[in-house]
């Protein structure tokens, strides 16, 4: 008999509990099932609880939002460096070709003939005295600037019978330049020059009747009139 009491009791009970939950089950909000616990919650709540909330060193809240704090200082430091270098490097590469256009204006600006220096037109080429002049004579007081009539190498420089002193310069086309008389000479054998830069000063030495200078054109290896060799190029003495 208290068998069946005990076994009448417990069905009840079990009976109870069916209805409680099938209670609760209506009365309740749906429940998601599509949320996955975390795996392991206790030890994701250790790890958030001692290293603190938004990276001040103590413990949040329940339900708080927890802000993790990432320093990117040094990306940042690197990628300014990188921006700066690059800007210099641009301006540097501006400014080198802003020079080379500066200069290839000027290149193409300047005169390529001149005349070798400044003065009185004293002697023309052709018979003198009995003689041939080989070349012209342009007057002036020593220490007159003499130039480069054309871009050209020196070839020689110094002494030479006659002349005193000379300068022999020859153009990119085998034409030779000659200048004589000169006082002195500042330019040396295998130089580079360019027309109108000073290669010397007038002068009176060797077979000379006064200061000037005697200059003379040699093209394809004849002496030609060197006032007409200028005027062809735009040069008139």
């Amino acid at each position: 008999m208290v068998a069946a009491v005990a076994a009448g009791a417990f069905a009840a009970a079990a009976a109870g509990q069916t209805l409680q939950n099938t209670n609760t089950s209506n009365s309740s909000p749906q429940r998601h099932t599509d949320v996955t616990p975390l795996a392991n919650a206790s030890d994701a709540s250790a790890s958030l609880d001692s290293g603190g909330a938004s990276g001040v060193g103590g413990n949040a809240p329940a339900g708080a939002p927890v802000l993790l704090q990432v320093s990117h200082s040094t990306d940042a430091s690197a990628e300014a460096q990188k921006l700066t270098e690059s800007a210099e490097i641009t301006e540097e590469r501006l400014e080198r070709e802003a020079e080379e256009r500066r200069k290839a204006a000027e290149e193409a600006a300047r005169p390529k003939f001149v005349a070798p220096t400044n003065g009185v037109f004293t002697s023309g080429y052709g018979a003198r005295w009995g003689g041939t002049h080989y070349g012209i004579d342009i007057a002036n007081s020593i220490g007159t600037p003499i130039v480069a009539a054309a871009d050209g190498t020196v070839i020689e420089a110094g002494p030479a019978s006659g002349f005193g002193l000379w300068v022999r310069v020859q153009l990119d086309d085998g034409t030779i330049h000659v200048y004589g008389h000169m006082d002195s000479y500042s330019v040396y054998v295998g130089q580079k020059v360019k027309a109108g830069e000073q290669i010397a000063v007038i002068g009176n030495r060797g077979q000379s009747t006064g200061p000037h200078l005697h200059f003379e054109v040699h093209e394809n290896g004849q002496k030609v009139d060197p006032q007409a060799w200028l005027s062809a190029r735009g040069v008139y003495l």
